[in-house]
């Protein structure tokens, strides 16, 4: 193999790619999560409970879990430039809808609708970089794109709790200032998307051609040993697929923990005494470390060519974490539980997204990525309800807390029967792992 032309390619292809796909999934995560600081003041305004909070911020994953599928479908067979753009387009004015919403149920409308508007965005990047990145490189590339969720919390909660302090300009609440301001980017770079993002590496005409001739053969190569080694290629393959299935209740867990610290972190804070604007200084640590974290991890998993224990090692930090922090009744143990919880999630996620291109291409990658998304995403729901209706019931976070780390605990113990499931055994640098 050419070496040189092999790093000049990645290094190429890297510059051109990560940075802009960042950019989308740090605007799309701020869409995504910035309900947790609104509701700092927009509770009160609205005369939500922590129940109906709670709700409505997860109702945004059944809008997404019934159109993830068909969003990436579209995607697979129209182009990745097409549809991100569209996607980005129409969550953007979605999301400024949100200052609008007046009660429960137009709340609980608009957040489905950001879902079903958002649905094929994440698994349609995950998709994406299929294309361009061989298999051996992919866990540090998708945490470099997974990096940008943990930085959009650490720069996106003081810049939200600047934004609350636009209370009464032209009339408006500083939360509906929020929303209106932070859905701009996403309706800007939706333009910007269809004239930059190039659909297949055959396409590249800004790579040389012997760029362009390395890397179409060798993930034509890649995707043909996916073929003689029984890999499936069709929908119902892509949805069937019991590794698909094992996968989703994994991602499940990792994303129950990543939105409750979305979602609930700014109230489980505030909840210390302190003001809105150090919710939002404190609220950006824990992200902060676990960038660091998070790409040391992906990278040692990538050189180990070792997933299963990348995966069951962060979620069993990411639980324990939750669990300190269940009874943290000081701002320097909360902040150090959070920063764990942080960093257990960010360092789960990478290794875990590896796992279907390895056994899945062409349309059934497709679907088995946004089953595994949507079904996983579900978490999103499960995790922020429970601590909304629990908080309610019992008035404190705690039992929540404890709620999520037991479907983290889940998500090794799921991670590690799958493995064993395999006919190799659990070692590291076992292909049966991926």
């Amino acid at each position: 193999m050419d070496t040189d032309l092999e790093k000049r390619t990645l290094r190429k292809i890297s510059w051109r790619i990560v940075p802009f796909i960042m950019l989308l999934y740090f605007i799309a995560y701020i869409d995504r999560v910035n309900i947790g600081f609104a509701s700092l003041t927009m509770r009160t305004d609205l005369g939500f409970t922590a129940s109906i909070l709670g709700f409505g911020a997860g109702i945004f994953f059944w809008g997404y879990f019934l159109f993830e599928v068909p969003s990436n479908i579209a995607l697979h067979k129209v182009g990745a430039r097409l549809w991100i753009a569209r996607v980005m387009i129409t969550w953007g004015i979605i999301s400024a809808c949100m200052a609008f919403v007046t009660g429960t149920t137009s709340f609980y409308i608009v957040r489905f609708l950001l879902g079903a508007a958002e649905a094929g965005f994440f698994p349609g990047i995950i998709l994406y970089l299929s294309y361009w990145f061989p298999a051996r490189h992919r866990a540090g590339v998708v945490a470099f794109f997974m990096a940008a969720a943990p930085i959009s919390t650490a720069l996106g909660s003081p810049l939200s709790a600047a934004l609350l302090e636009m209370e009464g300009v032209m009339g408006l609440h500083g939360w509906q200032w929020m929303f209106i301001l932070e859905a701009i980017p996403a309706l800007i770079l939706g333009v910007v998307v269809f004239f930059y993002m190039t659909d297949r590496p055959e396409k590249a005409k800004w790579l040389k051609d012997d760029e362009r001739a390395w890397l179409v053969g060798v993930m034509n190569e890649e995707n043909a040993r996916k073929s003689s080694s029984g890999a499936k290629h069709g929908i119902i393959s892509g949805l069937a697929n019991p590794r698909v299935l094992a996968l989703s209740l994994i991602y499940f867990g990792t994303s129950a923990g990543l939105y409750t610290l979305g979602i609930w972190a700014p109230q489980i804070i505030k909840q210390l005494g302190v003001s809105s604007m150090t919710v939002g200084l404190l609220n950006a640590i824990p992200p902060t470390v676990s960038v660091v974290a998070m790409v040391l991890w992906s990278r040692h998993s990538d050189r180990t060519n070792e997933r299963t224990w990348h995966v069951v090692i962060a979620c069993v930090a990411a639980a324990i974490g939750l669990a300190v922090a269940a009874v943290s009744n000081s701002v320097v143990g909360l902040i150090a539980s959070l920063t764990l919880v942080n960093i257990g999630i960010s360092c789960a996620k990478p290794p875990l997204w590896t796992m279907p291109t390895m056994f899945l291409s062409g349309a059934a990658a497709a679907t088995g990525i946004a089953t595994i998304n949507s079904i996983g995403n579900l978490g999103g729901f499960a995790g922020p309800v429970m601590i909304g209706w629990i908080k309610d019931k019992t008035g404190s976070y705690a039992g929540g807390l404890y709620f999520v780390a037991g479907l983290l605990v889940m998500s090794a113990v799921v991670t590690l029967l799958l493995a064993r499931s395999q006919k190799s055994p659990v070692t590291p640098g076992s292909a049966a792992v991926h």
